[in-house]
């Protein structure tokens, strides 16, 4: 009770009135983050949860821990890996933090000064979902990026991506995809070049990602094993390795019904769909790639349970959704494949559903409503 004791008697100060009035809205952000607002409804029925806008988010961000746990001990276990060098779990998970810590520090310090920033300006609450975006971001990024690179796309996906929009809850887009697209198209070389993301790896250190090997030229049979791929110790972003860990948080966020089970099977169906038709192509060594190495290679799994269930840019009427999802799959292992150049397509098939999300459940709504005059025409005539 201390704590809270504490924040009610400095909270004056910061409302209208108060010594530090015009700092409010960054008040109230620590104070909700801390405690659930006092605030209550009048008037009408309403039922009310506990569940509030920044628990459902610190549940997303809990779902992402046994990716950042594995991601962190995979970027010392790489790099000793690379150097032929024999570490302890201790060893390799500390590298890893040293590593990963300044990217956390970078993602947040920058984005939250610039959401306090605008929340201030329009003196209104300081939205939540940066929370879950700043953790986000790093995991899909190199472990070796530069901290000025991963300062401007932050700067842009959230100033662009959120901002201008009005902030969490009306962007069109994802935000931290759009961070990752930002580096994509502005500084290929470091998300597309021919080296593998290892940090300090050795000179002599030659290897590829799966979508590297198959894509440029190589078969099936190079590939890494489907227990390596699946366990996640293959070089790669930092949360999207380990498909264990990425199904432990995706199972979490279905259970809490924060993801929706629709999109990720759709997205998964769509993946499928798409390979089975280049399989029965067959003309290149991509399209032979079967449909369990797709799911299990790249960002796949990680954008279907995080980046696609997005509740904001996602389809929001249930048969929308397995349109929605069903389209993203289908369109992320196309450009894999017809596109060499970009062997991930995850991010920009998202990013693509993403705007026509809103056209997507549009045209879900405008088939029920035609659909309901009709029977209400035919019960109409009936009547008669």
């Amino acid at each position: 009770m201390g704590l809270r004791n504490y924040v009610d008697k400095i909270k004056p100060n910061f409302e209208q009135g108060g010594k530090f009035a015009k700092f409010h809205s960054t008040f109230e952000a620590f104070e909700t983050f801390l405690y659930t607002p006092k605030r209550v409804t009048a008037g009408g029925t309403h039922i009310r949860s506990y569940v509030d806008m920044k628990r459902s988010l610190i549940s997303v961000v809990i779902a992402l821990i046994p990716c950042f746990l594995f991601g962190t001990w995979n970027i010392g276990y790489q790099h000793f890996l690379s150097l032929g060098a024999d570490a302890t779990f201790w060893q390799t998970f500390g590298y890893g933090l040293l590593k990963v810590i300044p990217l956390y520090l970078v993602s947040y310090i920058v984005g939250l000064v610039i959401e306090f920033t605008f929340a201030e300006i329009r003196h209104e609450d300081v939205n939540e979902g940066y929370f879950v975006t700043g953790f986000l971001i790093p995991l899909i990024m190199p472990v070796d990026v530069p901290l000025w690179m991963l300062a401007l796309a932050v700067a842009f996906a959230v100033i662009i991506g959120k901002e201008v929009f009005g902030g969490s809850g009306m962007n069109v887009v994802n935000p931290a995809l759009l961070a990752r697209a930002f580096l994509f198209f502005s500084y290929p070389s470091k998300m597309t070049g021919d080296n593998v993301w290892i940090a300090e790896k050795a000179d002599a250190y030659s290897g590829a990602t799966p979508l590297g090997t198959i894509f440029d030229g190589g078969s099936v049979s190079e590939l890494p094993s489907l227990a390596d791929m699946f366990i996640g110790t293959i070089p790669g972003s930092i949360g999207e390795t380990s498909k264990i860990a990425i199904l432990i948080g995706g199972i979490f966020l279905i259970i809490t019904g924060i993801a929706s089970l629709r999109i990720i099977i759709a997205t998964f169906a769509g993946a499928v769909a798409m390979t089975l038709v280049f399989n029965a192509l067959g003309m290149t060594a991509a399209m032979e790639v079967p449909f369990y190495y797709h799911i299990l290679m790249g960002g796949f799994m990680f954008g279907t349970f995080f980046m696609a269930t997005d509740p904001v840019t996602a389809a929001q009427t249930n048969p929308g959704k397995w349109i929605y999802g069903f389209l993203i799959g289908a369109i992320a292992i196309l450009i894999r494949v017809a596109n060499p150049g970009y062997p991930e397509g995850m991010m920009l098939a998202i990013l693509l559903l993403n705007v026509f999300a809103p056209l997507i459940d549009w045209c879900v709504v405008a088939v029920n409503i035609r659909k309901r005059k009709k029977r209400w025409a035919s019960a109409e005539r009936s009547a008669r």
